[in-house]
């Protein structure tokens, strides 16, 4: 009898643990930041966004590709029946500055976009022309990279690849000034060497660029089966880590899928240092990458599998979750968290955050599980935007659209704390305003949290002196140091090491009140962690940042 009651309350006290431990994750969640705006953009036929960045002045920079000649695009090369990349440079505030049309009388597709020290825009894509602003085409599709000035004037355009089908998915400038691109090939002549497998299957390529475009060096990165690369980022020691797809089974640790994640770490040389696959038996596709601040990596993508790496799936088998994975400096899974409800959900885009922890944009057809606030129907999708801890536990999510489908592409922390998010929508009702038509390009900007849900009050005076945030931190190529006057000044902006001797002086003038957004390179400095000083009279405020080269 005694043994009878002991098993019942054992029975009971870990029911009573599994009923917390799932009910913990949900109520602790914060409430979803607010939208501060969105912009439909775009034309009458289909405009789509792949990629954002915040730019040094507080704007923003998108890349995507469009059809459309009219409404807000401008200069489209050949008929609505193809594509050139289309780049939009917007203010804080989301208002188009400019937009530029880039290709020629074929289809060309931009994926990728960043800011460049000089202050202009590194553009990555793929094109089928060979006239136009397109030049050196090798046959079939070329990876087009395109370095514009921060006008958006093309300085110069260099088409990569051979005879058979190459894409640039992935583009960042290096800390030697030049570029590094991720992507796949089928060719084995041209640029292309290394070639694996039958010429039907691609190879994950890395190109790396000097500073003028020129071609520094190249690897094919693959097996027998069809991989591709779609993200690639520097790291602090100077090489670089990749992301991407593999299905061939040469190597040991495959999974035997239809196709794994595969994460591959290469020197500056782009010599393999390690490669590791994860997923299970089904598919699984990585989307993005990023280096984390403890030196390993951040990936996310999406899975159909329900074994092998993968815990937690949701809905039925060969529904597609979201798939995030934690990995240490040498690849070794530190967690790992399935994302999604009963439906499909995908990943596309991660970045680690100022505090720790990671931001994930995607889409969802879901309505449960760790979905909330699904806009359409079933079979459609919204955008779905997930803050998860330093750990992989939820903060919030928050799904974004309207009764058609939304799909974000590509996200980033802001200098405030918030979030943008670029993509796509169909949508002309829910959280979307100002639809175009078809297709659009549809930009949200997210406010920071608010974890207490409760509205701040105005300031009645002026804002006090603040040092805001230096965004990126930690940064490779530039950062943005914002801060706070609340009154016209002389001010003193100094970057010191943390012994106090003093590296740059980027501003000694008198300034008016109001928030300034000032770029910094690092131009000459070692990796290391290095204080931003700003002074005026009696104030002093000091903030930290770290640079990885």
């Amino acid at each position: 009898m005694n043994q009878f009651f002991s098993f019942l309350l054992r029975s009971s006290i870990a029911g009573l643990l599994a009923v917390v431990l799932l009910w913990q994750p949900l109520n602790a969640q914060q409430p979803s930041p607010a939208i501060e705006w969105e912009k439909s953009l775009g034309g009458s036929i289909l405009d789509y966004a792949t990629s954002i960045q915040q730019t040094s002045d507080g704007g923003y920079v998108v890349a995507g590709y469009s059809y459309s000649d009219d409404g807000d695009v401008t200069g489209h090369h050949g008929t609505v029946d193809f594509s050139d990349y289309w780049i939009v440079k917007l203010t804080s505030a989301g208002v188009i500055q400019w937009q530029k049309s880039l290709g020629g009388s074929s289809s060309e597709e931009a994926t990728s976009i960043q800011q460049t020290s000089d202050g202009g825009y590194i553009v990555a894509g793929w094109s089928e022309s060979t006239d136009g602003d397109v030049s050196g085409n090798h046959g079939g599709t070329d990876a087009w990279v395109v370095k514009l000035s921060s006008a958006g004037r093309i300085e110069w355009q260099k088409s990569l690849g051979g005879s058979g089908s190459d894409e640039a998915n992935s583009i960042q400038q290096t800390a030697d000034g030049g570029y590094i691109i991720a992507g796949r090939s089928q060719s084995s002549d041209g640029d292309v060497t290394g070639h694996h497998g039958l010429t039907d299957f691609p190879d994950c390529w890395i190109v790396q660029l000097t500073s003028a475009g020129e071609l520094a060096w190249e690897k094919s990165l693959g097996g027998s089966g069809s991989d591709g690369a779609t993200s690639i980022e520097q790291t602090s020691d100077g090489g670089y880590i990749v992301a991407g797809e593999s299905g061939s089974n040469d190597g040991a640790g495959s999974h035997g899928g239809i196709d794994n994640y595969w994460i591959v770490k290469l020197t500056s040389a782009g010599v393999i240092q390690w490669q590791k696959w994860f997923g299970g038996s089904n598919g699984d596709y990585a989307s993005s990458i990023a280096q984390t601040s403890d030196g390993g990596c951040i990936v996310a993508g999406w899975s159909y599998s329900s074994d092998g790496d993968i815990r937690g799936h949701h809905g039925p088998d060969g529904y597609a979750d979201a798939w995030v994975v934690k990995l240490t400096s040498v690849g070794v899974i530190e967690w790992q968290q399935s994302l999604g409800g009963g439906d499909h959900d995908y990943a596309y885009s991660i970045q680690q955050t100022s505090d720790g922890g990671y931001i994930v944009a995607g889409e969802s057809e879901s309505n449960d599980g760790d979905v909330r606030g699904h806009h359409g129907v079933s079979d459609y999708t919204d955008c779905w935007i997930v803050k998860l801890t330093n750990a992989g536990t939820i903060e919030w999510q928050k799904s974004l659209g309207g009764s058609l489908n939304d799909i974000a592409t590509s996200i980033e922390q802001t200098s405030d704390a918030g979030c943008i998010v670029a993509g796509y929508s169909s949508s002309t009702d829910g959280d979307v305003t100002g639809h175009q038509a078809s297709t659009d390009v549809w930009i949200v900007k997210l406010a920071a949290p608010n974890p207490t849900g409760v509205k701040p009050t105005e300031p009645t005076s002026p804002s006090p002196w603040a040092m805001n945030a230096n965004y990126p931190n930690p940064f490779s190529s530039a950062t943005t140091i914002t801060f706070t006057v609340p009154e016209r000044s002389f001010v003193r902006l100094s970057v010191d090491t943390e012994q106090g001797v003093e590296v740059a002086r980027l501003i000694e003038e008198q300034l008016e009140a109001g928030e300034y957004r000032v770029p910094f390179s690092g131009e000459g400095l070692a990796s290391g962690t290095y204080l931003y000083r700003l002074s005026s009279g009696s104030t002093s405020l000091v903030g930290k940042m770290t640079i990885v080269r």
